[in-house]
């Protein structure tokens, strides 16, 4: 695969190193604005040891995990992945988690977003990409919207985190909806 498939302008899209991505992954889990965010737990002992599992599992075709690094420090700032990748259908669901909150609302989870798109059509060759995010979480929505994806639904009072009750809205972008968005940008 092509490098350039996976560098951004100010991030890269990197295999995750099971030994030391785990710790730092764990690290984020202490967050409760990433835990909110994203619906996780916190993590416990067992649960670090079964992400570096996880992690030493890969690959799966119908799983791709990368972390998200910086193109300045190549510094583990992310994760996206594309979870239940049906190839026969060409489809796929997309997950991504900003852990690092330095990182966060300046433009490294769209850079990240459009690349892990880029893999998704240009690669993978799928149709359709979908995601579920947290409605009062507008700073992701709209970064999803500039990658493409449109409001296609919303569940009423799924999440429930830190004493808030919390929709959930799931958006998608079709292959020809995100070139247009290339072409224009």
């Amino acid at each position: 695969m092509n490098d350039s498939l996976f560098t951004g302008k100010l991030v890269r899209l990197a295999a995750q190193d099971p030994e030391k991505d785990a710790a730092t992954i764990a690290t984020w889990d202490k967050d409760t604005e990433y835990t909110r965010l994203l619906a996780v737990d916190p993590v416990t002992p067992p649960q670090l040891k079964n992400k570096r599992e996880r992690l030493e599992r890969m690959p799966n075709p119908h799983f791709y995990s990368f972390g998200v690094r910086t193109l300045a420090d190549d510094k583990l700032i992310g994760f996206v992945a594309l979870l239940r990748v049906n190839h026969v259908h060409g489809d796929a669901f997309v997950g991504i988690g900003m852990g690092d909150p330095a990182y966060r609302g300046k433009g490294y989870g769209t850079d990240a977003m459009n690349l892990i798109l880029r893999y998704a059509f240009q690669e993978l060759n799928l149709h359709r990409v979908s995601l579920d995010a947290v409605a009062t979480n507008a700073r992701a929505v709209r970064s999803y919207e500039k990658c493409g994806f449109v409001l296609e639904g919303q569940t009423r009072g799924t999440e429930f985190r830190n004493g808030i009750r919390d929709n959930i809205v799931s958006m998608g972008v079709l292959r020809e909806e995100w070139e247009s968005k290339q072409v224009k940008s």
